[in-house]
């Protein structure tokens, strides 16, 4: 609903799919206890769209090869081919964001409806 608020229905199909691996790659593989959550952030700018998941985990996620026998190990692959964008950083606590951004061709700017941000 944030994205049609914005003006950024075109980026839907692609910023569902990047969420969900990269709060799916989280969930596998981050330290997720009551007290380290995974958390997603939306930000929107004159040009781009920028999603954050946040995890407890200090361990780097970075695209493997494309095994054509593997069930699995294609997320970062996918977040790769869709973002215009990504990378990892650390962020202010135990733990790092994953961020991926989309380009914003021709939308005006507007502020968040929420803030910007949703919890995972």
């Amino acid at each position: 609903k944030a994205l049609a608020g914005w003006g950024l229905s075109e980026l839907e199909d692609s910023a569902v799919l990047i969420v969900s691996e990269l709060v799916s790659n989280a969930g596998l593989h981050a330290k997720v206890t009551p007290e380290q959550i995974i958390e997603t952030r939306y930000f929107r700018s004159s040009g781009a769209l920028r999603i954050e998941v946040h995890d407890g985990s200090p361990d780097r996620p970075w695209p493997r090869p494309a095994d054509p026998e593997a069930t699995d190990g294609r997320g970062l692959l996918l977040v790769d081919a869709l973002a215009d964008e990504w990378g990892v950083a650390d962020r202010g606590g135990p733990g790092k964001v994953v961020w991926a951004s989309l380009s914003v061709r021709g939308a005006a700017e507007c502020d968040a409806p929420d803030g910007g941000r949703g919890r995972g």
